[in-house]
C-alpha cells in the first residue's frame, strides 16, 4: 500500500466502508466540525441492506437557522427515532453471522440520550473501530477551511452523487440478502461488521 497523506472527513452516523477506509489507511484523519450542516449526507443518516433493498436510517436534528455549524447541530429526539432505528438494524441483521456477537456494543446506541450529534457521532466511530481493531490518528478541526491542502473527502463522501475516488474500490462480501438483491456496495460499516465480523478489515 503507498503512503498516503492526511485527509479531512466529515462526521459520519455509522458511516460506509468507504469512510472507514479513510479512517484506516490514512495516518492522520482531521475530522470536521467547523462546516455548515448539510441535510441529506451522512452526517446523521445511515444506509444498510434489508429484505426490500437498502433503506436509509437518519437520525433527526433540531435546526437553528441556515448555517448552523455541524458541531452544534443537536440531536432531536422526535419520533422514537432511537427504537426504529435497533428495530430496523435487528430486522435486517438478526439473521447475519455476528449480530448476536456485536449486539450489545451496539444497543446502548439507541438507548442513551443524545445532545450533540457530533459527540454521538464520535461514540460510535470508537466503538466501530474498537471492534474493527483498527487505531487511527484523528485530530478535530478548529476551523473551517474552504481549501485545504490535504486530500478533500468531507462531501465527496455522499449518499447521493458521490465524487470519484480512485482509493476505493468496493470489494464484495457476504451479505445477508445478496441471493435477492445482489452485491450492494459502500453500504454502512454495520454491514461489513454484522457480515464479517472479525474479517472486516481486510475489506478495507
Amino acid at each position: 500500500m503507498d503512503q498516503l497523506s492526511p485527509c479531512l472527513l466529515s462526521t459520519t452516523y455509522f458511516g460506509p466502508v468507504q469512510w472507514y477506509q479513510k479512517l484506516h489507511r490514512h495516518p492522520l484523519v482531521w475530522m470536521e466540525r467547523h462546516d455548515s450542516f448539510i441535510k441529506q449526507t451522512y452526517r446523521n443518516r445511515c444506509v444498510i441492506a434489508a429484505t426490500h433493498g437498502t433503506l436509509a436510517l437518519t437520525v433527526p436534528v433540531e435546526h437553528r437557522g441556515d448555517a448552523t455549524l455541524t458541531r452544534d447541530m443537536r440531536v432531536s429526539d422526535h419520533g422514537n427515532w432511537q427504537h426504529l432505528h435497533w428495530n430496523a438494524i435487528r430486522s435486517a441483521y438478526g439473521e447475519s453471522p455476528f449480530f448476536e456477537f456485536y449486539a450489545d456494543d451496539l444497543a446502548p446506541f439507541f438507548e442513551k440520550k443524545w445532545q450533540f450529534l457530533v459527540d454521538f457521532n464520535e461514540a460510535i466511530m470508537q466503538t466501530m473501530c474498537e471492534l474493527l481493531d483498527i487505531q487511527p490518528h484523528i485530530r478535530h478541526t478548529t476551523e473551517y477551511q474552504a481549501q485545504p491542502d490535504i486530500p478533500d473527502f468531507r462531501d465527496a463522501i455522499r449518499p447521493k452523487h458521490p465524487l470519484p475516488d480512485p482509493q476505493f474500490t468496493p470489494r464484495p462480501y457476504y451479505q445477508v440478502f445478496a441471493t435477492k438483491h445482489g452485491f450492494i456496495p459502500n453500504l454502512s460499516i454495520l454491514d461489513l461488521l454484522m457480515n464479517e465480523g472479525n474479517e472486516s478489515v481486510l475489506f478495507l
